[in-house]
């Protein structure tokens, strides 16, 4: 009897992936972030900050919906132009270029919805760097940086838009290949756009003649 309860433990341990001492575990635990899955329009469950950030961003100017702050209504934003400069709205680049954004913001629901705020790499808006570095908005000298006429703030009535802008201060290696904009809305996920390296939209000649004056 004795043999045969021998024989069932060591085919019980045998059967198990880990029979270490102490019943624990011999492998050690990975320390490599899973990879959030990206969504048909543009959307990651969850914050993304290596170099793959760019995987599953939407072209620049696609419109793409995502929750209110608070989860209070739902937005439609789209990117309506990018501008890369060393000077704007009589600031120059602490780092070396400035890249702003412009967006229109649609309120789509019953309820008044707005961006969340920022909230250094977490929440609200940052841009990704092509080899994966993350920039949260109004960094360096962007905050001295006003885009008349894309400066909405607050609430968004149900059916109405708003005209709004992003600034980041860069330096030429986080600017000049391009990058990702990145929104990350009040459940944690992402929405993702492609930025072009030149200037684009279709409204960039109106950004460029409100930053220079």
């Amino acid at each position: 009897m004795r043999k045969i309860l021998l024989a069932s433990a060591a085919t019980a341990c045998l059967a198990l992936t880990a029979c270490g001492p102490g019943g624990g575990s011999d492998h050690r635990p990975t320390t490599t972030a899973p990879t959030p899955t990206s969504t048909a329009n543009g959307r990651s469950a969850a914050p993304s900050s290596g170099a793959g950030a760019e995987q599953g961003a939407l072209e620049f100017g696609t419109p793409v919906r995502t929750v209110g702050v608070k989860l209070v209504g739902i937005l439609e934003i789209t990117p309506t132009a990018v501008v890369h400069t060393r000077q704007a709205d009589g600031a120059t680049s602490r780092f070396g270029t400035f890249v702003v954004i412009t967006t229109k913001d649609a309120s789509l629901t019953a309820n008044a919805a707005d961006e969340e705020p920022a909230n250094g790499l977490e929440r609200g808006w940052r841009w990704m760097a092509a080899g994966g570095q993350g920039v949260a908005e109004n960094n360096g000298n962007a905050s001295k940086v006003l885009v008349t006429g894309h400066d909405g703030v607050g609430t968004i009535e149900p059916g109405t838009s708003q005209a709004r802008s992003e600034v980041f201060d860069l330096t030429p290696e986080q600017a000049g290949p391009g990058g990702t904009l990145v929104y990350t809305d009040a459940t944690g996920s992402e929405s993702r756009w492609r930025v072009p390296a030149a200037d684009a939209g279709p409204e960039v000649a109106d950004v460029k003649k409100r930053l220079a004056s």
